[in-house]
């Protein structure tokens, strides 16, 4: 009995074993599906550094040959330029002092006023006044930056820009209308992620400020600006990063004249204003005017990505990690 009872227990502990390793139809459907999106998500990540490539090959040949015809020594080192003239001039320094003064005017725009209403928005606002005032910054979020160029003709460069430039008269065209108008169109962008931020400090730091009696002042500042800081760095490096590339509103607000001139009240041109300007199609394709695209691309690709990777840096130093 003992040998036939030894056996039937064997025989049984074998019968669940087979039924384990045999998974149910619903079990084998969600694998394939787990199969099919990490394959997928898999393409999506590889297609971005892709296309990254592409645009760096697409940039690099075109510039070397823009190099061979015009010295690096002049285009980096002088300060007039003319590429679209006889005889022309190729000193890039008017266009990167017009791209970081429009920059820099937006950024002191959009990154304490999207902070401000990011502040406002996770600890002041009540439920409702959030729920209305959201969709508001998505609508301002989502309006056509050519609408924005001519906001800044009609209003900003005669009602704005010309009251507050006390330095010199400001025309129709400025940097100063420029940089307002593009300030308040990546305000929304900036509250946005600056709003994901705070909303990522764990709920018990806020908590526990009010409790040991800190006002909500006192919390921003000091528990949820310092826990959040990373993100609202990232935040403002985006901000950063969108306030280089906008094309549009430069063009319109800020006129198509290189200046090498720090005065935001005098016209000035971006690099990526220039682009715009240059890619209308009114240069020969293999000209030296139409290298100059190529040539002002890189270099614009070079500030932005040197940008990103500050910002890493920035980040990967001042990320704080909770339990």
């Amino acid at each position: 009995m003992s040998g036939h009872h030894g056996k039937m227990v064997s025989m049984n502990s074998t019968l669940p074993e087979k039924h384990i390793l045999q998974p149910s139809g619903l079990k084998l459907r969600q694998q394939r599906l787990e199969v099919v999106i990490k394959v997928l998500l898999a393409v999506i990540a590889a297609s971005c550094v892709l296309i990254t490539t592409g645009v760096v090959v697409a940039l690099v040949r075109p510039t070397i040959d823009f190099f061979r015809e015009v010295g690096i020594t002049e285009f980096l080192f002088t300060t007039d330029w003319f590429p679209l003239y006889e005889p022309p001039d190729f000193g890039v320094w008017p266009l990167v002092v017009g791209t970081f003064t429009v920059m820099l005017i937006a950024v002191i725009i959009a990154v304490p006023g999207g902070l401000f209403v990011a502040f406002f928005l996770s600890e002041y606002a009540s439920p409702r006044t959030k729920r209305y005032l959201k969709p508001f910054l998505e609508i301002l979020a989502g309006v056509p930056t050519v609408v924005f160029g001519f906001f800044a003709l009609n209003f900003i460069a005669p009602n704005v820009a010309r009251k507050i430039w006390v330095f010199s008269d400001v025309g129709f065209y400025s940097a100063l209308a420029a940089g307002i108008t593009v300030g308040l169109m990546i305000l929304p962008m900036m509250t946005t992620l600056a709003e994901d931020a705070m909303a990522a400090v764990p709920r018990s730091l806020i908590d526990g400020a009010y409790a040991l009696g800190a006002t909500k002042r006192e919390t921003c500042t000091g528990v949820i600006f310092p826990a959040g800081l990373s993100g609202i760095i990232a935040a403002g490096v985006i901000a950063m990063s969108r306030a280089i590339g906008e094309t549009t509103i430069v063009l319109l607000a800020a006129g198509s004249t290189a200046n090498f001139t720090f005065n935001a009240g005098e016209p000035m041109q971006t690099m990526s204003s220039f682009i715009g300007f240059a890619g209308l199609g009114d240069q020969a394709t293999n000209s030296t005017g139409y290298r100059t695209i190529f040539a002002v691309g890189s270099m614009l690709f070079i500030i932005t990505f040197g940008l990103n990777m500050l910002s890493q840096r920035i980040v990967t130093r001042f990320r704080e990690v909770y339990e």
